[in-house]
């Protein structure tokens, strides 16, 4: 069940930085504020100007506060999927202490022994999804605290992604003068809000249409199977309509937002609207079908490359068909396109939160309620790898050395982010070995030489 407190989110968008503040109460989620700005900074959702989005996260973190009536100082800000990868972990370690009763020591180790691969420099671990954790070979246990055991293992999905984008949103929360709590990877956040349990565990397809990029996941057996994002979004159904229209991107996204149809179908040949055309004094009328062309074949393309991210993952079939969410996809005609052109049953998610009715709040929502609703072994999970949690091996865990030598207090280093890490054991101290009587040497080389001169003869 949630903790009760305040929880605060972020998404950073291509268009929009969007701030939603919500107070847990009972597990019950209640918005109190919401903030949001013009992006700047960003391009096919990548951060391009560290300066620029951090003072726009600063407008929509004050514009959240004044609604919200607190202070913030610490945010959950999710990160896109660009470049994710995620592969299966296991670890495994022995219980040591007396009462073999397991603790959180005990599962910070087998966390970070799980963690214990190679992993080039260019990528960081964001999360780990725990699967189950075994003890004693009873599988299928969310929470070994408090059990008896000898042996205890964990089952999991870690995921990597860009150190380059993980350290620019670092940089931008810190630049304007904010804390991470926690980097929440979008889909994982997404996949538990938007899908239903039952959407989650026979399969569906959750498409994020976003204003830079488009984002697809694929989800079955509650876990995420497979994403995939290209830098393409609603920005270039805008860009098309200022080059074939010749007027302004401004005027452009305003045709788009009042008048836009993605499905030529649903569009009228009979209505027509008037639009500023660059180099001419007089505007020129266009018809809501011209319009709806320019739009339908920039959202095709769009849906084709969704096509070919699926099937290069070799996707399975999905029961619970495809979810639209994201800014774009609230566009007339954008689902009874993506159901024509990817062949499955398609619906639009709108949240149902209060004055959030809009699936371009989908994301910043999700991402509350995913850090909100975590368990506390899911927090120590997290403490674990990210390196705020340092491993303290329990006394009985040493071997009495025949020398022994003052233990000395190892702690984290102040620069260490991201990384999992783990104390280092003292070792025994080595002694010289006793030396032998030299007779007894003697002998023992005597008896060496008879055994074997038998042995050949």
């Amino acid at each position: 069940m949630a903790k009760s407190g305040l929880y605060t989110g972020v998404d950073i968008g291509t268009n929009t930085i969007k701030v939603l503040v919500a107070e847990y109460v009972s597990g019950e989620m209640n918005i109190i504020g919401v903030g949001n700005a013009k992006s700047d900074g960003l391009k096919n959702g990548i951060i391009v100007d560290i300066e620029k989005v951090a003072q726009a996260l600063r407008k929509a973190v004050n514009a959240a506060e004044e609604r919200a009536g607190i202070t913030i100082d610490r945010i959950n800000v999710s990160i896109p999927a660009n470049s994710l990868e995620m592969e299966p972990c296991q670890g495994m370690v022995p219980i040591v202490s007396e009462t073999k009763e397991i603790t959180d020591n005990d599962v910070i180790q087998v966390v970070q022994n799980a963690l214990m691969r190679g992993i080039v420099p260019e990528r960081e671990i964001i999360a780990l999804e725990t699967k189950e954790f075994t003890v004693d070979g009873f599988t299928g246990i969310s929470d070994p605290r408090g059990m008896f055991g000898v042996r205890l293992e964990i089952r999991g999905v870690v995921y990597t992604g860009p150190k380059t984008l993980v350290h620019n949103v670092r940089k931008v929360v810190e630049r304007a003068g904010l804390i991470v709590d926690n980097i929440v990877i979008a889909p994982l956040a997404m996949a538990q809000y938007v899908l239903t349990e039952g959407e989650r565990e026979f399969g569906t397809i959750m498409v994020d249409l976003g204003a830079g990029q488009t984002t697809v996941s694929a989800v079955k057996e509650q876990a995420l199977r497979f994403t995939h994002t290209s830098p393409e979004g609603g920005d270039y159904v805008t860009k098309d309509i200022s080059t074939v229209l010749n007027t302004s991107l401004s005027a452009a996204e305003d045709l788009k937002v009042n008048y836009g149809e993605a499905s030529t179908e649903r569009a009228s040949q009979d209505e027509y609207f008037l639009v500023d055309v660059v180099g001419k004094d007089e505007p020129e009328q266009v018809t809501e079908y011209y319009l709806s062309q320019i739009i339908e074949a920039r959202m095709t393309q769009i849906f084709d490359r969704v096509r070919q991210d699926l099937d290069h993952g070799h996707t399975f079939e999905t029961p619970g068909g495809l979810i639209l969410v994201g800014g774009t996809a609230a566009m007339p005609g954008v689902v009874d396109l993506a159901t024509k052109a990817l062949g499955m049953n398609a619906r639009l998610f709108v949240p149902g939160e209060m004055g959030l009715r809009n699936p371009a709040f989908a994301q910043v929502i999700s991402v509350v309620s995913y850090v909100g609703n975590r368990s506390d072994i899911d927090v120590l999970v997290s403490q674990a790898f990210s390196g705020d949690y340092a491993y303290t091996a329990a006394e009985e865990a040493y071997v009495a050395p025949v020398t022994t030598v003052p233990t000395q207090t190892t702690t984290v280093p102040a620069n260490v982010e991201n990384d999992f890490y783990v104390e280092p054991q003292a070792r025994p101290v080595a002694t010289q070995k006793a030396t032998e009587p030299e007779e007894d040497k003697e002998g023992l080389m005597d008896r060496a030489k008879n055994f074997f001169g038998n042995l050949f003869d």
